[in-house]
């Protein structure tokens, strides 16, 4: 199983990665991209075919992202078998 997670800025929270981004985008002449939010990017190989969901979240909540400032989602993959 693989847990793949995805965090990023609460919209609520200054992002200057993203608006840097935002402005790059805009500068190049890229038009119609009113947002851009930069965020981070986790793959987790787990054993076995069963996503230990709580786990994964409560490593989530204490670990890898900090939830005051960021939110996060996971999204699970089974192995492929072979």
């Amino acid at each position: 199983m693989k847990a793949k997670i995805i965090i990023t800025p609460k919209k609520a929270v200054l992002d200057p990665q993203g608006q840097a981004v935002l402005n790059a985008l805009e500068h190049m002449g890229y038009e119609g991209v009113q947002t851009a939010h930069v965020g981070r990017y986790l793959e987790l190989e787990l054993a076995g075919n069963e996503p230990c969901t709580s786990q994964i979240e409560e490593a989530c909540e204490r670990f890898l992202s900090n939830p005051v400032i960021e939110d996060y989602r996971i999204e699970w993959e089974e192995n492929a078998e072979g």
